[in-house]
C-alpha cells in the first residue's frame, strides 16, 4: 500500500515537472530568477566607496594641506579638483562634487602650534551610500596625515590602538553578500509560487476532479507538488550558486555546497506548503498573487537577509523567529559564508523542519475542506 502511494506521488510529481516545463511564463520567470535577477543587483547596487567626486578649497597652501590632497586617492575617490571658497554652494547645489573639502588659513601653524583647527567638509547626502562611508574614510584620511605629519596635538593619537580585521569578507565588498542574498530571496519567491500556483492552476483547469476521482488522498497531492517544485528550486539554485554567484560574480563559497542544498530542500518543504496553504484561501490567480506578495515581501524584508535583525525592535525580533526565512537566512550565510557545519547550524535546520510539518499539517487540513466543497 506504501509503495503504490509513492509511487503516485512520484508519477503526479513527474507530471508538475512536465505541465511546469509547458508554461513558458514560470519557466522563463525561474531562469530569469536565478541569472540575471541574482547578477544584476549585486554587480550593479554600489555600495561602497568607489570613485567619489571631491573638490578641495585650500585656503592654507601649505604642505600639510597638500599632503591631504595627495592622500585622496583611487579608486575610493577621484583626483581632488580645486575651487574657490565663492564656488562652494554652487558646485554643492549643482551636484557636481559629492565632498567639497575647506582647509582653513593658517591650518597647519594652528595645528603646529598645539590648537585644534577646524576642516570643514561639505557632503552631498543625496549620493547616501558614498555619503556615509565617504565622510569616515575623509575624516580617517586627514587624521592620519595630521599624525604622519608629527605635529598633531599630545592628545590626538591615542594610548590604546585599534586594530580592526573583518572576517569573511575582509574588503567588506557588497557584492559578496547581496549576490547569495538575492538567491535567497528568489527561493523563497519561487517557492510560493510554484507550489500555490499548481494549486491554483488545477482548480481553474477543472482538472483537480480528475486527481480525485484516482487513488489519491489530498496529502499525496500535496507532496507532489511540494517534491517536484523543490527538486526544480534546488537544482537551480545551485546552479546559480555555482554558475552566477561563484563564476560570473567570484564570490569564494566557504562551506559545503551539498550542506545548503539539504537546507534548501528542507525549506522547500517550510515554504511550499505556505504557498499551498495561500492557494487554498484564493480563488483565482490575480488573488493568490495579491496574498503572495505581502507574506513574500515581509519574510524577505525581516528575516535578516537585508535588514539585520539586532536593528528591529525586540518584540519584532521574537516575533520573526516564528519565520522560516529567518532561520533559513541563518543557515545559509553559516554554511556559505563562514564554513559552518551541520553540527552548528542543526537547530535552524530542526526550526525550519518543525515549522514545514505545522504549515503542511495546516494546508492540509484547509485543502481537504477544499476538496470537500468541491465534492458536495
Amino acid at each position: 500500500m506504501l509503495r503504490e502511494r509513492l509511487q503516485s506521488i512520484v508519477w503526479l510529481g513527474r507530471k508538475e515537472l512536465s505541465s511546469l516545463a509547458r508554461d513558458a511564463a514560470l519557466v522563463g520567470l525561474i531562469l530569469y530568477a536565478f541569472t540575471y535577477a541574482v547578477y544584476g543587483p549585486a554587480k550593479g547596487a554600489q555600495m561602497e566607496l568607489r570613485n567619489a567626486s571631491v573638490a578641495i578649497v585650500d585656503e592654507d597652501r601649505s604642505a600639510l594641506s597638500g599632503r591631504i590632497t595627495d592622500a585622496l586617492l583611487p579608486p575610493f575617490f577621484r583626483r581632488p579638483e580645486p575651487i574657490g571658497l565663492e564656488q562652494i554652494d554652487r558646485v554643492m547645489d549643482a551636484g557636481r562634487y559629492t565632498f567639497v573639502i575647506d582647509i582653513p588659513p593658517r591650518f597647519q601653524a594652528d595645528l603646529e602650534a598645539g590648537r585644534k583647527p577646524t576642516i570643514q567638509l561639505n557632503v552631498d547626502a543625496t549620493a547616501m551610500a558614498q555619503a556615509g562611508h565617504g565622510a569616515a574614510y575623509i575624516q580617517s584620511i586627514i587624521a592620519l596625515e595630521a599624525q604622519r605629519f608629527g605635529r598633531a596635538p599630545s592628545d590626538a593619537t591615542a594610548s590604546v590602538r585599534l586594530v580592526t580585521r573583518a572576517k569573511f569578507n575582509p574588503n567588506l565588498t557588497e557584492t559578496w553578500f547581496l549576490g547569495v542574498s538575492q538567491i535567497i530571496n528568489n527561493i523563497t519567491m519561487l517557492a510560493i509560487i510554484l507550489s500555490g500556483a499548481a494549486v491554483v492552476r488545477e482548480r481553474e483547469h477543472g482538472t483537480i476532479e480528475h486527481l480525485l476521482v484516482m487513488p489519491l488522498t489530498p496529502g499525496d497531492i500535496m507532496l507532489a507538488k511540494i517534491w517536484s517544485s523543490a527538486l526544480v528550486i534546488v537544482v537551480i539554485s545551485t546552479l546559480s550558486l555555482r554558475l552566477v554567484v561563484q563564476g560570473m560574480l567570484g564570490v569564494p563559497i566557504a562551506g559545503s555546497v551539498p550542506l545548503f542544498m539539504v537546507a534548501t530542500a528542507v525549506y522547500m518543504f517550510s515554504v511550499a506548503s505556505l504557498g499551498i496553504l495561500l492557494a487554498t484561501v484564493a480563488r483565482s490567480m490575480p488573488q493568490f498573487g495579491l496574498l503572495a506578495i505581502p507574506v513574500f515581501l515581509v519574510l524577505n524584508i525581516l528575516s535578516g537577509g537585508q535588514t539585520p535583525l539586532d536593528s528591529m525592535p525586540q518584540w519584532l525580533q521574537n516575533v520573526m523567529q516564528l519565520s522560516p526565512t529567518t532561520h533559513f537566512v541563518n543557515v545559509s550565510m553559516a554554511i556559505l559564508y563562514r564554513g559552518a557545519d551541520l553540527v552548528a547550524v542543526w537547530r535552524d535546520f530542526a526550526a525550519v523542519a518543525a515549522m514545514g510539518l505545522v504549515f503542511f499539517l495546516v494546508a492540509l487540513l484547509r485543502f481537504r475542506y477544499t476538496v470537500s466543497l468541491m465534492q458536495a
